[in-house]
Formats: C-alpha cells, structure tokens, sequence
C-alpha cells in the first residue's frame, strides 16, 4: 500500500503522454529544434552562438553572467605530449585545454601508408581504466595483447582501417580521477563525487564531457592531416552516451556507431543501479533515448548490442531500433537512410564485425 511503485509508474507515463502532446501537429523539423534545446538544457549546455546543428558551447555554460563559469572557453593550446610508431599508425598523446582549469589528454592515431587528408573517428570510451583501453594498452601502458577486454581496441581498429582517432580521457577516468581514486587502484574512477558536485552547482558531468568531446572535434576538424568533412563518431557503453549525444548537438558529425548503449531508459538506467554519469535531471522531458538518439537524424547511426548484456537488454535495444526507424521515416520519408541495427552473441562489449565496415563505407575507405 505504501510502496512508491505505482507513483513512479505513473510519473513515467505521465511525462510520456506530455511529450506525446507537444509533438502533436508539429513538423519534425520543429520536434528536432525543440528537443535539441531542451538536451542541450538538461546537460548544463548551451546552444550559444552556434546553429541547431551546431552548438558552440563550453562545459560551463548557464553560470551566473559574468562569473569565470560564463565565460566562453578558452584557447586549446594543443601541446604534443608523446609520439609512438606503431604497426599501421603513430600514436600522438596531446593536451588541449577544454576549460578554465581543465586540460583533457587525447590519444591521435594517424594512420601510415595512406594519403591523407584522412577522415576522422571520435573514438569515445567506456568505464573502465580510460582511453588506453580502447587503444589496447593497460593502465600502465603497456600492451594487452590478444586479451583486448570489453573495449576490443576499437579506437586501434579504426586507425588500422584509414582513420585519423581521437580518443579523449573522459572526466574522471584514466589519468583525469581525482587525486584519492587514482592511488586506489587502476580500475577506479571518478565519476560518483564529480557528478555529485557538478550537480550541485547545477551542472552534469555528461554534459561536461559531452562539451569537452566537442573540444576533440574542434581540434581534429583543424589539422591538416584530417579531413573535416569527414567526421565519424564511436563510443562504447557511457561513451555511446558521449558519442550518441555528441552527434545529436553538433552536425559535424557525419556518421555514428553506438555499441552497448541504445536502449529505452525505463529497462536499463531506471531499471537498476548504474553509475551517477547516466542521470541528467529533467532528461526525460526532453524525451526518452530514441527520441534524444532521433535527433542524429538524417545522418547515419549504426546500433550495435550483444544478446547477453545485462545492463542494456537486447529487447530494449530492438524497441530503440524501432523507434528510431519511424522518427528517420518521419524526418525524411522513403528518403531516409534508416538506422541499423547490429546484434552479436555476446555481453556488454564492442564487437566492430560491422561497426567498422560501415564506417569505412561511409568514408569511402577501401580495406
């Protein structure tokens, strides 16, 4: 009589038919603009002086006016922190600075043997030790080996394949934890006590990381040896969540591969406990994931899940897809390139089998 389950099954229906409502008699065009702003509203981001499709936004945005969080970001100041020849490609280590007092480490993999300039990934990782582990190396920096884990080198892979990869440190993983999680072990992070300040001071640490991603693409898009009008996107698990909405604020974003994150937020992240970074207050007025997803719209999305993952289920994955299918229908009509939908024997992992080949397709890259 008591138990508070029926109150938040209403909640959620409720915020579904009022969502439903606003969409009534609107053109997609209209839904899309509409939606944009009220992610980018949730995530403590603002669409700035940029277009719908592209914001231009900093991490902090949406501060008192006139404070240092206002202010627009700072120069990037790119600084080369290592150069590595690898098999297939070099690997650079720059810094860029995203914020005042933030300086985010990216990992670049050029590849050799090509004539460039070459089209760009945004590589996007998932929890665990950070960006060396979809680049194959453990904590320490050195190789992995055959054993690649959850992330399967995807950032690797995808340099193999013709693309210049950038792959960000995520906020709070890797070598950006906080100083008392760091010398807790390797596979800690930080997500819990960064998330719980920024929301304190009414920001999200999705948001910040969304933001600073965008710093990655504002620094590929300006190499030389990149081609800017080629700008694909991958993220794993939270980075499908980086990735996912990345390409939803910013147009640059040509083509984007999501794998194991697509799903419903009502079967995975309102269904059991998963880290403090997926909750964004009022995210769900904005609208469920396939309807934030939706706004990638026309531009190609790939949704790649195992059948085994328990934290996103394969079945939420297939109504993800479904929706996502009639929001490209409705956007574009028989025009539409309709979103696909990949699905592997295997757990909450990337797997790539297609991933890859459909972005090279959609690069034009042979082999």
């Amino acid at each position: 009589m008591w138990h508070p389950d029926d109150f938040l099954a209403r909640l959620y229906e409720e915020t579904r038919e009022r969502r439903e409502l606003e969409a009534m008699g609107e053109s997609a065009q209209a839904r899309q603009a509409r939606i944009r702003r009220r992610l980018a509203g949730a995530l403590a981001l603002d669409a700035g002086t940029g277009t719908e499709s592209v914001p231009s936004f900093g991490p902090f945005v949406g501060a008192p006016a006139g404070s240092l969080a206002d202010s627009p970001p700072p120069p990037m100041n790119p600084r080369l922190l290592e150069r590595t020849e690898c098999a297939g490609y070099v690997r650079e280590r720059i810094e860029l600075t995203t914020a005042e007092g933030l300086r985010m480490p990216v990992y670049v993999l050029v590849p050799t043997g090509r004539t460039g300039p070459h089209p760009i990934a945004i590589a996007c990782h998932g929890h665990g030790s950070g960006s060396r582990e979809a680049i194959g190396l453990a904590p320490d920096g050195s190789e992995l080996g055959e054993n690649a884990g959850r992330h399967g080198r995807f950032a690797s892979e995808l340099a193999l394949r013709g693309f210049a990869v950038a792959v960000p440190e995520l906020l709070g993983f890797g070598d950006r934890r906080l100083l008392e999680d760091a010398e807790a072990g390797p596979e800690t992070y930080s997500c819990y006590r960064l998330a719980v300040h920024l929301l304190m001071h009414g920001r999200t640490l999705a948001g910040v990381r969304i933001a600073e991603t965008l710093r990655a693409v504002d620094y590929m898009a300006a190499r030389p040896d990149c081609d800017a009008a080629r700008i694909g996107a991958m993220g794993y698990s939270g980075g499908g969540l980086v990735a996912g909405f990345a390409a939803a604020l910013d147009g640059r974003i040509g083509a984007t591969a999501l794998c194991g994150y697509a799903n419903l937020f009502r079967d995975s992240v309102l269904a059991s406990a998963h880290c403090l970074d997926n909750y964004v207050p009022g995210l769900l007025e904005a609208g469920e994931l396939p309807d934030l997803l939706g706004l990638i719209a026309p531009r190609p999305l790939l949704l790649s899940s195992g059948t085994t993952d328990p934290l996103f289920p394969i079945e939420s994955v297939r109504a993800a897809h479904s929706r996502l299918r009639d929001l490209y229908t409705e956007a574009l009509g028989g025009m539409a390139t309709l979103p696909e939908l990949e699905v592997f024997e295997g757990g909450h992992e990337v797997n790539g089998a297609r991933a890859y080949e459909w972005l090279q397709a959609w690069a034009g890259l042979n082999g």
